[in-house]
């Protein structure tokens, strides 16, 4: 009997075994389409005009046409990928203006990312171009490690990194390469 009762129990076992088998189906396809839903934004936003507030004063306007949210990542961020223009308000709520040809908002660190082409301009008439800045808004600081021209009425300095407060009443130009002197009569 315990031969009877082992080899029911075995048979068993293996209709059991055979039926999990044949069960699993090949979802590889499926699985690949769960990581490319990972990857997709998890919101697209078109013709955003974002305000960034502090204590009820406007301290920054973000405005593009278009923004991806990654906030589903494990380090969240915004994408831009067709450019951004953002205005920062000082505390006498004058006016710079940043505009890039592409942008990344990290959420967690409120850093911004600009890229391609970037121009800042200062109600006092100082430019600065570089191909990347970064905007931290916590510490309301602008810096660059790339190459970057800054032009004032007075000069134009040429250099490989860039330091600024927020409204670029202290600047620093790092590793200067050229430094031109304009006339009071010329004109940019």
């Amino acid at each position: 009997m315990t031969f009877k009762s082992s080899y029911s129990l075995f048979n068993i076992v293996i209709a059991f075994a055979m039926t999990m088998f044949f069960s699993c189906k090949n979802n590889f396809k499926e699985v690949q389409k769960i990581g490319v839903l990972q990857n997709e934004p998890i919101g697209v936003a078109e013709d955003m005009n974002l305000k960034y507030t502090d204590s009820g004063r406007l301290k920054a306007n973000l405005l593009s046409p278009k923004m991806l949210d990654f906030s589903n990542r494990e380090f969240s961020y915004n994408e831009f990928p067709n450019g951004v223009t953002l205005y920062i308000y000082d505390e006498r709520n004058k006016k710079s203006t940043i505009v890039a040809d592409y942008a990344i908002v990290f959420n967690d660190t409120d850093l911004i990312d600009l890229r391609g082409n970037v121009l800042i301009t200062t109600e006092t008439k100082d430019s600065i171009f570089a191909e990347q800045l970064f905007y931290d808004q916590k510490r309301d600081w602008v810096f660059s490690n790339k190459p970057v021209k800054y032009i004032s009425p007075s000069k134009m300095v040429t250099g490989n990194a860039f330091d600024s407060n927020q409204d670029f009443s202290s600047y620093g130009v790092s590793e200067v390469t050229g430094v031109h002197y304009f006339d009071d009569d010329s004109a940019l």
